[in-house]
C-alpha cells in the first residue's frame, strides 16, 4: 500500500557545483504554470491517493523555498485539496537557509508542515563558496530563531564531508557547530562527484582535489563516534537523530514501501511498479495537458528484485532487515534465499545477526556498497 508522497520542485536560484538532481535556474521559468501542472498530476492520481494511507509528504528539489510566499501558498493549497491527510504524521519541506523568511515558515506551519530539511552542507564559509552555496552561517542561525517563533516541531540539517581540499579540522569544526545548535536530526553524506555536474567537469580536467579514501573513512569514523557522544542515534548509514526524530519519509524508502512521486523527474513506486516522470519541463507539462500521467519509464519489480531491494535498502538502516518480515513478505526464509551470501558476510564480519535482524557491523558500514553487491543476483 502507498504510504508516502514525494513532490519535486525543480527550481533553484543558484545551481550548486555538486548537484545532479533534475533542476532548472529559476529565472524565466514557467513556475506558476508548473505548480498548476502539479495540481493536475495530483488529480490524475486521485484513485490511488484515495486508496492509500498517506503518512508522509516530502517536498524536495531543486529548492522548494525558491518559490515566493504566494507560490508556496498555491502549492500547499493544491496538496491540501488532492492528498488525503487524515493519517499524515510527517510533512517535510527541503529548504535553503538564505531563502527562508519568517513569513514562509509561518505559511508552512499553517498548512501543517512539521519538519524542515535544511541544506547547510558545511559551516566553513570558504567551503560553502567552493560548493556554490549562497547562504552564510548567519542565515542558518536566523532560521533556527524563526523555527522557535513559529513552533516548528523538527529541523534536520544536511552536512557533507570529503569535500575538495577539506581537512579533518574543518570537518570537526562543522560538526562542533552543528552540535552547538542542538538540531534534532542530522544527515551527513560523503561527496559523490556525479556526471553532468560542475565538479565532474573540474575533476575530469584535473582541477578538483578531493581527500583520499583514508581521510574520508577517518571523517566517517569521527562522525559516528561524535554523534553517539552527543546523544544522536545512528539509524541509517548517513542519518542520525534524537529519539523519535527520525525521518519517517526516508524510512519508508529503506523499508521498501510504496510511494507516489509527483513532479518533473520524480520517481515513484506504486502497485509493484517503479516509475520515473519526464524531466524536461515542457515534456512534463505537455503530457499532463493531454490528461495523462507524465510517466517516462515504468518497470514492474519482480519478486527476485523485491527481495534484492529489501536487502540493500534495509541494510542501510542500523536495525537492519527483519528475518520475520522478510519471510512474511516472500514466503521464504532469508537463509533459504541468501544463505551462501550471508555466511560469507558473517565470516568477513561485515554483518551480524542479532535479535531477529541481520545488520551491518561498524566495519560493514565502511564498505556498505560492497556488502549490497552480495544481494544483487538478477
Amino acid at each position: 500500500m502507498v504510504r508516502g508522497v514525494y513532490i519535486h520542485i525543480p527550481f533553484c536560484h543558484q545551481i550548486c557545483n555538486y548537484c545532479d538532481f533534475n533542476k532548472f535556474f529559476f529565472h524565466n521559468q514557467p513556475v506558476d504554470e508548473y505548480i498548476e501542472a502539479l495540481g493536475q498530476e495530483m488529480a490524475l492520481w486521485a484513485d490511488d491517493l484515495k486508496n492509500a494511507s498517506i503518512e508522509t509528504i516530502f517536498i524536495g528539489g531543486g529548492t522548494p523555498t525558491s518559490l515566493s510566499v504566494q507560490q508556496l501558498d498555491r502549492l500547499f493549497t493544491l496538496i491540501e485539496t488532492h492528498i488525503p491527510m487524515e493519517k499524515l504524521v510527517e510533512f517535510t519541506s527541503e529548504a535553503n537557509p538564505d531563502e527562508l523568511t519568517l513569513e514562509k515558515m509561518q505559511l508552512m506551519r499553517k498548512f501543517g508542515v512539521n519538519r524542515l530539511s535544511m541544506g547547510v552542507q558545511t559551516f566553513d564559509q570558504d567551503l560553502l563558496k567552493v560548493l556554490g552555496r549562497t547562504h552564510s552561517n548567519d542565515h542558518v542561525y536566523k532560521v533556527i530563531e524563526y523555527a522557535k517563533q513559529t513552533d516548528f516541531p523538527s529541523i534536520s540539517i544536511d552536512l557533507m564531508y570529503g569535500l575538495p581540499n577539506q581537512t579533518m579540522d574543518q570537518w570537526k569544526a562543522s560538526l562542533k557547530e552543528a552540535f552547538r545548535l542542538n538540531i534534532p536530526h542530522i544527515s551527513a553524506y560523503s561527496l559523490l562527484v556525479e556526471p553532468k555536474t560542475i565538479f565532474y567537469n573540474l575533476l575530469s580536467k584535473g582541477k578538483l582535489t578531493l581527500p583520499g579514501e583514508d581521510l574520508e573513512a577517518d571523517m566517517y569514523s569521527y562522525l559516528m563516534d561524535e554523534m553517539k557522544l552527543h546523544g544522536y542515534a545512528q539509524y541509517e548509514i548517513s542519518n542520525f537523530a534524537h529519539k523519535g526524530k527520525e525521518s519517517k519519509h526516508n524510512l519508508l524508502y529503506w523499508d521498501n514501501d510504496e510511494y507516489i512521486g509527483l513532479g518533473a523527474g520524480a520517481h515513484g513506486y506504486v502497485n509493484s511498479m517503479r516509475y520515473s516522470n519526464h524531466g524536461p519541463l515542457k515534456k512534463y507539462m505537455h503530457t499532463i495537458e493531454t490528461m495523462e500521467k507524465p510517466i517516462m519509464m515504468q518497470k514492474e519489480v519482480t519478486r527476485v528484485e523485491k527481495m534484492e531491494e529489501e536487502m540493500f535498502l534495509g541494510l542501510r538502516k542500523n536495525e537492519g532487515v527483519s528475518l520475520v518480515r522478510f519471510e512474511q513478505r516472500y514466503n521464504q526464509t532469508l537463509q533459504q534465499v541468501y544463505g551462501k551470501e550471508i555466511d560469507e558476510l558473517l565470516e568477513k564480519e561485515f554483518v551480524t545477526i542479532e535479535n531477529g535482524f541481520i545488520k551491518l557491523t561498524k566495519r560493514g558500514r565502511f564498505v556498505g556498497n560492497e556488502v549490497f553487491q552480495y544481494f544483487l543476483t538478477s
